[in-house]
């Protein structure tokens, strides 16, 4: 087996992460992380609410990701995570993850630089379930997001007219990490 790598998607919503996520994750025999997910569950099971809501647990998906991100890699399963991680804490936490496990940590930017797409996107996008809302574009626009830094293990992808591009260049950067000496 080829060693493991955690791969990060970060971006906006409605930019391609979860579309870029599943077609990596099956061209690689990896296994989907997605953030919403995650969430969504929560939501329906109550315990958000009970909690007092999201401002009361506002790390809570992402804590469930990060242990079930460990939990897979160290099963030997190459994990691709697909949450927005807008911030520097969450992006160093994903990297702790990964040092933890002992893998290489790929963070993949995805953007769509098509505007109109990316709005599109956004707007016709249904809700996964139908009873948790998504953001629309204005939460988009208004939502802080610190762009990621470049770096020897960071990718910027655009999805704007699909995602093959960006995904041949993931896989690639993927195969390199997993071939790499340690």
């Amino acid at each position: 087996m080829l060693p493991t790598v955690l791969v990060v998607m970060t971006g906006l919503p409605g930019v391609g992460k979860s579309t870029l996520a599943r077609a990596l994750a099956a061209r690689l025999d990896g296994v989907p992380l997605r953030i919403d997910t995650i969430e969504d569950a929560m939501v329906r099971s109550g315990v958000v609410a009970r909690a007092g809501g999201w401002a009361a647990v506002p790390d809570a998906g992402y804590q469930v990701a990060y242990a079930l991100a460990e939990e897979l890699l160290g099963a030997g399963r190459l994990v691709v995570a697909d949450c927005v991680n807008p911030f520097d804490e969450t992006r160093a936490a994903w990297r702790a993850v990964g040092v933890r496990a002992g893998v290489p940590v790929l963070e993949v930017e995805v953007v769509c630089s098509d505007e109109a797409e990316h709005r599109r996107r956004v707007e016709q996008r249904a809700a996964e379930p139908a009873d948790v809302p998504r953001p629309t574009w204005q939460d988009v626009l208004d939502r802080r997001y610190d762009p990621l830094p470049a770096g020897p293990t960071t990718l910027r992808v655009d999805t704007g007219a699909g995602i093959e591009p960006g995904l041949a260049t993931v896989v690639d950067a993927v195969r390199r990490l997993r071939t790499s000496p340690a």
